[in-house]
């Protein structure tokens, strides 16, 4: 279109917003990414605890289901730019990547940095226009089209327009949420977002009391309402507010849409999920028989860390001075039970600041899948963690942003060469 100022215009220069800058330039549409804050990639760099998971090598079928019911959105972006095609785009910009346990992909320097400063100079080769700290006011629509963006220093405008400012959670990168708003005023529907992968608060002061304390192998149920709603399995860590580590964050989703509906939330620990109960009996006899003239609490010490035995003493009310040889049958079931049932009242969770990602957002509904194009104005287009998808933990939802981005940049360039 005649006059304006940019081809593509993308907002925010996270994963999605750099992919989908750099692919619109790449396909010769002239790019401008604005950035509000002093740095792009400000939420990738703590992504991963500074290591960075990209992506995951599970098969586009089983990652598709590790986005819930609004999975199927993604089929036609992975279709279009999936792991491998990841792997090798980091590959030909020096960033090796390794694979780890559970299929998680990370940058093989085990370094965040190392995955922005390869975008951010593919991006700058590919001819985009990289604006820092250049925070947008709005975006202006006409007559059903996209027109282009308001910023501080004025209008700027664009046939196309990418959304890619992420979702709310760790605010302090600059992931505030205004992506919501914008779609808001074009017209869509912004699905409520509520922070996912989440640490959780407890009631009481047990978790206070294992403090700093890690779980490697644990089976988590939750129990909704008194019945059981979920599971998982993995390594999980206690707090002074409550439980956190990757099984409670995975798991985590779900059990704020619980608390969100007030409805009674627990979580169920088994600290021994190698042992059934007949075994795991067998062997507390075994243990007990072993050590008969010696005082319960020692026998605490081959079964549990350090931390977790003056709790299993207070729960179980088993004195621990009390010698094994008098341990009643009562009360070594009541240890049994409470090993393979450890638990906790949930009673919220933390805040934006300290969810990993965002649920909730743009509705997918009004977003075309196969271009990222919304349908409600023509030449607006969404990527990454601003549309209403979100996955657990693993790499899903990096790869999300990045083949998302992706289509938008490709689709917002061909978009703007047609108009």
């Amino acid at each position: 279109m005649p006059g304006f100022s940019y081809d593509v215009i993308v907002i925010g220069a996270g994963a999605a917003g750099l992919m989908a800058a750099g692919q619109a330039a790449q396909k010769g549409a002239k790019t401008l990414l604005l950035e509000k804050m002093e740095r792009p990639g400000r939420k990738l760099f703590i992504s991963g605890k500074g290591r960075c998971n990209l992506t995951n090598s599970a098969p586009i079928n089983e990652f598709i289901e590790h986005f819930g019911k609004n999975g199927p959105f993604l089929r036609q972006a992975f279709h279009r730019f999936f792991t491998q095609d990841l792997v090798n785009f980091f590959e030909k910009r020096g960033v090796p990547t390794i694979t780890e346990r559970g299929g998680r992909i990370f940058p093989a320097s085990e370094s965040s940095q190392d995955v922005i400063d390869g975008l951010t100079h593919w991006t700058n080769s590919s001819g985009v226009d990289l604006r820092l700290n250049s925070p947008v006011k709005s975006i202006q629509i006409r007559d059903g089209k996209i027109f282009g963006v308001e910023t501080v220093d004025g209008l700027l405008s664009a046939n196309a327009v990418i959304i890619a400012t992420g979702g709310a959670s760790y605010p302090g990168t600059g992931s505030t949420g205004d992506g919501y708003h914008f779609g808001e005023v074009a017209g869509h529907t912004i699905v409520p977002i509520r922070p996912a992968l989440v640490p959780l608060t407890t009631a009481g002061k047990t978790a206070k009391k294992c403090q700093g304390l890690s779980l490697r192998k644990v089976h988590i149920t939750v129990w909704t309402d008194d019945k059981q709603t979920d599971a998982g399995f993995g390594e999980m860590l206690f707090t002074h507010f409550g439980i956190s580590g990757p099984v409670i964050l995975t798991l985590s989703g779900k059990i704020v849409d619980s608390l969100r509906a007030n409805k009674l939330v627990q979580v169920n620990i088994d600290l021994k999920p190698a042992l059934d109960e007949q075994k795991l009996d067998a062997r507390i006899r075994r243990d007990l028989d072993l050590n008969g003239k010696k005082q319960f609490q020692t026998i605490l010490n081959r079964l549990l860390p350090k931390k977790l035995i003056p709790i299993c003493i207070e729960q179980t009310r088993i004195p621990a001075e009390k010698v094994c040889h008098q341990i009643t049958s009562q009360e070594r079931k009541q240890l049994c039970y409470w090993l393979k049932n450890f638990r906790f009242h949930i009673t919220g969770h933390r805040s934006f600041k300290q969810a990993i990602i965002t649920a909730g957002g743009v509705d997918t509904r009004e977003i075309n899948p196969r271009t990222m194009e919304s349908i409600i104005v023509n030449g607006l287009f969404f990527a990454g963690e601003v549309i209403d998808v979100d996955a657990d933990t693993g790499g899903y939802n990096l790869q999300a942003a990045f083949s998302t981005g992706w289509l938008a940049g490709q689709s917002a360039a061909d978009y703007s060469n047609r108009s």
